[in-house]
Order: C-alpha cells, then structure tokens, then sequence
C-alpha cells in the first residue's frame, strides 16, 4: 500500500513537472543608445528615428494561444546627459499599417484626420491610423550613472549611502498581451538633444501560464514623436475630441489613461496642480489632479539635480546636554525633490483605469478636458496624454 502511495506520488511529481510552463525572457535591447547625433551601438537590427531620439526593433516571439501574462523590463543609465527627460516605451503591432515609422521616414504622411487645429497631427485613431500604444512612460533622472561617482560627491546628502549606477522600471502590460505577442516593432522614444545621451536595456517577460487575451484599441496619443508633429499644447485653448466606432457590442471595456504636465519653469504646468477631465459618451468616467508628492523618494537616481541651501530650524540630540535642542540649519534642497504634475525624475507613470463595462456597437465619443498654460517663448507647458481601451 505505501509502495503504490509512493509510485502515485512520483508520477504526479512527473506530471506537473512536465506540464510546467517555464517563464520566457526576450533582451529586445541591451547597451543600446538613445541621443540626438551620437552614437548609434553595435546592433544592425536596430533602427533609429530622429537621428537617434527613437529606437526600434522588429520583434518575434510566440504566439502564445492560450494567454500568458506579459512583464516590461526598462533599465536606463546616462551616456553623459545630465537632465530629466520625457521617455516613453511604445508598440507598433501592424507592420503594414500607417505608423509613425513610415511617416517618419517621409514614405506617409498623418491623415487630416488625426490632427487636432490643423497643426497638432497624429494626435487621434482614425480608419487609417493607429497612435502607438505605450507600454511604459518613464522619465529619466538627473546624471544617473555618468555620474553617480566623484563628480556627484557633494550634491549626496547624508541619507543616501552612494549613487544608483542606473534605474529600473518594471511594469505588468498583461492586458497588452495581444500586441506583443508572435511579430510587432517595440520602439524607446526620449526627448534628449544631446549627442551623449543615455543607454537603455529593454526585456520583455512572459509567464507562459494560461490567462486570459483582451483586444487593444488605441485612441489617443500626444508624444511629439517625430517631424511633423508638434509640441501639445494646445490644451490650453480647447479639450481633445475624439470619437470611435465599434462593428460589434464588446464587454468587459477598461480605459487606461496616461498623462503627465510639463514645462513653464516654476509656474508652469510641470509644477502646478491642474484637474484633468475625461468623458465617455458625454459622461465623466474620471476627474482627478495628476500630482506626485513623493519625489525626495528618487534622490539616490539623481546626481546631477540643481541643488540649492535653505535655512531651517532642527530639532537634534544634544549627548552632553542629554536633551533635545534646535538650531537653525542649511538644507539643501535638490530640483528632483519638487513635486510634480504626475511624474518624478527618476519614475514611471502609472496609467489610470477606468471601467466602463460594456459598450454597444456603433459611434463612441471620448473628450479629455486640461484647463492648462498656454506655451510661450521658453515656457513650454504641454501635457503628454495617451489612452486606449481593452475589451472582449
């Protein structure tokens, strides 16, 4: 009898290790650099955009029938760039649909369609073309790596015990499965103007455990990505409109919303707290003020912050005293500490979701509503929102 317990044992044993699923890595980018006019890396699969702003890949993975959930990986380290950018981790799933890659390559042009006050292009899904879909918005931090050495000595305050070498951002895009899975082109945007740049790794991890797939529709996305478009801010004088149409009813629909202020100087929209407003069909599905608090949180990511001494009061152990005492002190205060409109130097942004059940077939409308600063001379307020929904 314990002899059949223990065969029974064993074979069960066997089974599920047989039927394990073991968990797939895919390195689509690895010391690869990201610049304006520097150097463009080792890889000859890799393309550049924008004399090098932008990198992509053509990408091959499996199918994956039965589901899987999906992880990004994004390590970035600075090749000398000493500030905070805007970056962003986007997906292409159809290579043979109007893109901003062939537009970029002056092979297209954005429909009329997608511009918003005839000069802002790209901005909106049309029968024609798709915005890209972010996976991961990040924004890099001050001087990470370059300088996280002697260069950086006396901007450390006393808290931190040494400089990060570089930064890592993870983030499930599960729900994305359906266009990162068999071939699709995974591309890094970031608004540097330096020819030093920065360094990025990119991983995309799947489980290769059965989950459920949901459809990605995109709908909106105002990251100035290449020539042709233009700074977004045009917030400031009206809401972005967009309407969708659906050839069948579909359920279980979620809203992502990604947004983030910037700009302006201290003043500007990176730095005040402004409302964003978003309608489905005419109905408030979200209304909130993107806003962080907590970027102190990433000092050890940012060596080269603009650090300045403030006079404070501090109360301190005083050992011969044996008591507490205050005296007034200097405390520096870095850039990066600042809160901000939704981002920190050194973060990534995490989408809003909104349910919104089930959607019938026929016309849909969205409208985002920023009462934001207008951009002008150097004070470049703008708002970078993108949003998609899924559905079965």
């Amino acid at each position: 009898m314990k002899l059949n317990s223990l065969l029974i044992t064993i074979l069960l044993l066997l089974f599920f290790k047989s039927n394990a699923q073991e968990e797939l890595n895919y390195t689509i980018f690895k010391n690869q650099p990201i610049n304006f006019g520097g150097e463009v890396g080792e890889n000859p699969e890799v393309n550049q955009l924008q004399d090098g702003r932008i990198i992509y890949k053509k990408v091959t993975v499996p199918k994956f029938r039965k589901g899987t959930d999906v992880k990004i990986k994004l390590t970035l380290r600075s090749n000398g760039d000493r500030w905070d950018k805007s970056g962003s981790c986007f997906v292409v799933k159809d290579l043979d649909e109007l893109s901003i890659i062939n537009i970029s390559k002056g092979e297209k042009v954005f429909p009329i369609a997608s511009t918003i006050n005839e000069k802002f292009k790209g901005v909106k899904t049309t029968d024609t073309y798709k915005p890209v879909v972010e996976l991961l918005r990040f924004m890099t931090p001050f001087g990470v790596g370059y300088y996280s050495n002697e260069k950086g000595k006396y901007r450390k305050p006393v808290y931190i015990p040494t400089w990060e070498k570089q930064v890592v951002w993870e983030q499930d895009i599960s729900h994305l499965k359906s266009i990162v899975d068999n071939t699709f082109y995974l591309g890094v945007w970031v608004d540097t103007w330096t020819k030093e740049g920065y360094e990025v790794d990119v991983d995309l991890i799947y489980s290769n455990r059965p989950k459920k797939t949901f459809n990605v529709l995109p709908l909106v996305n105002t990251i100035a990505y290449v020539n042709g478009q233009s700074l977004p801010d045009f917030f400031a004088e009206t809401a972005l409109k967009q309407s969708f149409e659906l050839d069948k009813d579909i359920k279980n629909v979620k809203l992502y919303y990604t947004t983030t202020g910037h700009g302006g100087h201290e003043g500007g929209d990176e730095f005040i707290k402004i409302k964003n407003s978003v309608y489905v069909n005419n109905k408030l599905v979200l209304d909130t003020v993107p806003w962080r608090d907590d970027c102190a949180s990433f000092r050890r990511f940012n060596p080269t912050s603009g650090v300045w001494l403030k006079k404070d009061s501090a109360s301190y152990i005083d050992f011969e005293a044996k008591a507490y005492k205050v005296k007034e002190i200097e405390e520096r205060i870095a850039s990066s500490d600042l809160s901000r409109s939704n981002w920190c130097p050194g973060s990534y942004v995490k989408p809003f979701i909104v349910d919104l059940e089930n959607l019938n077939a026929g016309v849909h409308t969205l409208k985002i509503k920023i009462p934001a600063t207008k951009a002008a001379h150097d004070k470049l307020n703008h708002w970078l929102v993108s949003a998609y929904i899924t559905y079965e």
